[in-house]
Order: C-alpha cells, then sequence, then structure tokens
C-alpha cells in the first residue's frame, strides 16, 4: 500500500495555492440562479461538513460493490479515499499508468504542458478539485502505440462524511490508441461523502480513446463532475457514462471536436430509485469542419426519483459539413418518478445536419399485456419491456467484451431496482 501523498514540484504547487484562493472567491451555483443549475438544489450541500478524504486501505476495495465486472486481464489501478492501494499490469515501452500526483514529480513536462488545458480553472468545483486533488490518474500513450489491455480504474470512498477530490488526465498522442474503464464506488452503503471529479481527455490527431466512466456511490452521497474532452482532425473518441449511485449531485460532460474529421459518440445510462436524483448537463461542440458526434441517453426511473438531462450540440462558425445527432429518452416505472429532457441547439453554420430527439414515457401498457396474454407473469413482462428499451444502448458497441461488460452492469442495476 502506497500513499498518494508525496512531495510536489514548485509549478504545482503554485497551482494549488492559487486554486485555494480562488475556492474562497467564487460561490456555488445558485439553485435556478444560474444557466445549467435550475434543477439541481444545493441550498442542502454543507461542505464544511465533509472532511478531507484520509488515508485508505486497501480491504475497502474488496468489499465495494464493483460496477463493472469481467474486464479481461486489466491494467489495474485502485484508490481508496486518499491512498492509491494498487498500480498493476504490463505496459507497452512508453506508455504511462500512474497517479497524477507522481505523474507529476518523474514526468513534470508531460503534466504540466496538458493539465488543466482543457477544463476552466475559475469554476467553484473545479477550484476546489485543483486545490485538493489527492493520487489521482494519469495515463500517457505515445505516438503510434496501442494499449492492448483496458485499464481499469477504481476509485472508492470509504471513510464517512468525507469529501474526495479525483482527478483523470488521459492523453493520447497522435495515431495512439487505449480504452480506460473508471469505476467511483463506496465501501459501504451507509456512507454519506462527496466526490468532485475533474477528467480531462485528450485524443491527438487519428487516436483512438474508449472512456467509460460509471459511478455506483452510495445513495447518500453527493457527486460533482466536470468532464471534458479535445478530439484533434481524424481523432476518435467512444464516452459511455453510467450514473447508478448518488442522493443529488450534477454531472458536466463535454466533447469539443476540435480537428476536421473528428467523431465524438457519448452513451450514457442512469437507472434510479427512491429519492435518488441525477443530473446530466452534455456538450457536443463541433469547432471544425467534416466533424460528426452522436449522443444517445436512457433512464429508467422508480419510486420518487428525478433525472434531469440537458444537451447542447454547438456549431461553431466556419465548421461546416458537421453531421451531430442526440438524443434522450427515458422511462417512468412510477406515478412519482420524474424527469426532464432539454435538447438545444446553437448552430451558426449553414451546411449542417443537426438533429434531437427527447421522450419521457411510463411502460407501454399495451406491450405489457401482450407478453401476458403470452403466460408471463406482470414481472417478468414488465422487466422484459424495459430491457428491449435499454437493449438500443447496449447494440451500440460491437458483440464483444465491452458489450458483455456494459449489459451486465445494466442488468444487475435493474435487478436492484426492481426488487429481483
Amino acid at each position: 500500500m502506497a500513499s498518494a501523498t508525496i512531495e510536489q514540484p514548485s509549478w504545482l504547487a503554485e497551482r494549488r495555492r492559487r486554486a485555494a484562493e480562488l475556492t474562497e472567491q467564487l460561490a456555488l451555483p445558485t439553485y435556478k440562479g444560474r444557466p445549467g443549475w435550475e434543477f439541481t438544489d444545493l441550498s442542502g450541500l454543507d461542505l464544511a461538513a465533509f472532511a478531507p478524504a484520509p488515508l485508505g486501505e486497501a480491504a475497502a476495495a474488496e468489499r465495494a460493490e464493483a460496477l463493472f465486472t469481467g474486464l479481461e486481464r486489466p491494467i489495474v489501478v485502485t484508490q481508496v479515499d486518499a491512498t492509491t492501494v494498487a498500480l498493476e499490469g504490463e505496459l507497452p515501452d512508453g506508455v504511462v499508468v500512474t497517479t497524477l500526483e507522481r505523474a507529476a514529480v518523474e514526468h513534470p513536462a508531460l503534466v504540466e504542458r496538458h493539465l488543466g488545458t482543457i477544463v476552466a480553472g475559475e469554476d467553484p468545483f473545479v477550484a476546489r478539485n485543483e486545490a485538493g486533488f489527492a493520487g489521482g490518474l494519469f495515463v500517457h500513450v505515445p505516438r503510434g502505440v496501442a494499449v492492448p489491455r483496458p485499464i481499469a480504474v477504481t476509485v472508492v470512498q470509504d471513510a464517512d462524511r468525507t469529501a474526495l477530490n479525483w482527478r483523470s488526465l488521459i492523453v493520447l498522442e497522435e495515431d495512439a490508441r487505449a480504452e480506460v474503464w473508471e469505476q467511483y464506488l463506496s465501501g459501504d452503503p451507509a456512507r454519506e461523502t462527496l466526490l468532485n471529479t475533474v477528467v480531462e481527455l485528450i485524443v491527438g490527431e487519428g487516436a483512438t480513446l474508449r472512456f467509460v466512466n460509471g459511478q455506483l456511490l452510495s445513495e447518500r452521497s453527493w457527486i460533482f463532475g466536470t468532464q471534458r474532452a479535445e478530439v484533434a482532425r481524424d481523432g476518435s473518441l467512444d464516452w459511455v457514462a453510467l450514473g447508478f449511485g448518488s442522493a443529488r449531485g450534477k454531472v458536466r460532460m463535454e466533447t469539443m471536436l476540435a480537428g476536421p474529421g473528428a467523431d465524438g459518440r457519448v452513451t450514457g445510462a442512469y437507472a434510479s430509485q427512491r429519492r435518488q436524483h441525477v443530473d446530466f448537463d452534455t456538450t457536443q461542440e463541433h469547432a471544425a469542419p467534416h466533424t460528426t458526434s452522436d449522443l444517445a441517453f436512457r433512464g429508467v426511473l422508480q419510486g420518487r426519483a428525478h433525472a434531469v438531462w440537458r444537451g447542447n450540440i454547438i456549431v461553431d462558425p466556419g465548421a461546416q459539413q458537421t453531421d451531430a445527432f442526440q438524443e434522450s429518452r427515458n422511462l417512468l416505472l412510477s406515478r412519482r418518478a420524474h424527469a426532464d429532457a432539454i435538447p438545444g441547439l446553437e448552430i451558426q453554420a449553414n451546411d449542417v445536419r443537426c438533429t434531437h430527439a427527447a421522450a419521457i414515457a411510463q411502460i407501454d401498457a399495451d406491450q405489457l399485456y401482450y407478453l401476458r396474454s403470452r403466460g408471463l407473469r406482470e414481472e417478468v413482462a414488465k422487466r422484459l419491456v424495459i430491457e428491449g428499451f435499454l437493449a438500443e444502448l447496449v447494440e451500440r458497441f460491437e458483440e464483444g467484451p465491452v458489450r458483455e461488460v456494459l449489459a451486465g452492469a445494466l442488468e444487475r442495476r435493474l435487478g436492484v431496482i426492481l426488487g429481483t
């Protein structure tokens, strides 16, 4: 077991100092008082009630309920609270997979060149993250190198009433390839914690990155995420987000298609119960011509759960021949469940194809009747309808390990919210 706390270089210490000053100046967003925060009320959030995450123990990772299982021979990174407890797996020559704090010492030129370049620092959550992140993840894949095995990252919050600032920086140089799976878990379902994540994904020219990010935090926890990707010429990003846990919070996901031929594909799913509140704010920004993006979110809501998806496609001036699509579809399993789906377009070019769709519905009574008339029990028929609703998301992935792992995660979560 190795503590994530190491002596930091002077340039990082100075950045942390400036970020700490910003946290004193930047107020948290006001409910319905700031665009993008109309649906997530932070009045009940007392940041002072959450102490900084302490050193953690490896045993917490063993007892945490995993979100992703079945990855084949992954390269493993595991952090519990503020302690890195595992860094395992052989890497191709030149590839770096380590904690962000250690990378700042061992690879200072790389980290300083990229850290904070695509996420705005003048944000109350980003500033807090930069001032206090512990451990974290740094992945660097040099030009022309492919990482043959998935990189599996597990972050566990185990200490009650604590806050963890987690930061990931993933950089793929020209023509590089990698697959990173990152999951946020709780060591115990009774834990009340706060997770503040910042993720930066830098995809170089002709590079290909698959990034799967999911959370199964306790239903007493807060989560805030600021996640942004930038894709260069002919680069490709396949981004997956699963939001199953937490009580409340907001995750912002932004994809910038910065070079001609860049492609971004975003797939999201949430399955909530009781009084859970999930909020996803997505942006697909086309900053160059001949770029494509495809975003699909689907949600299943039980009890008095509430989900928010706000999506925006932005086409910058000169980004001709853009092809962009976004959709959000929600299935309500109870009368008190509620969803808000808000698509948006900001188009400043005249030769584009941009479309969106949004839908919120109860389970189709005719479908249930048809299945029950074939002799199926009501609970079995109901589950088949829900599985069919989610099947289109799974089918966005080629047959093989990725589809199987994601399908397994969705199946286990449905079992929880349906009580089966």
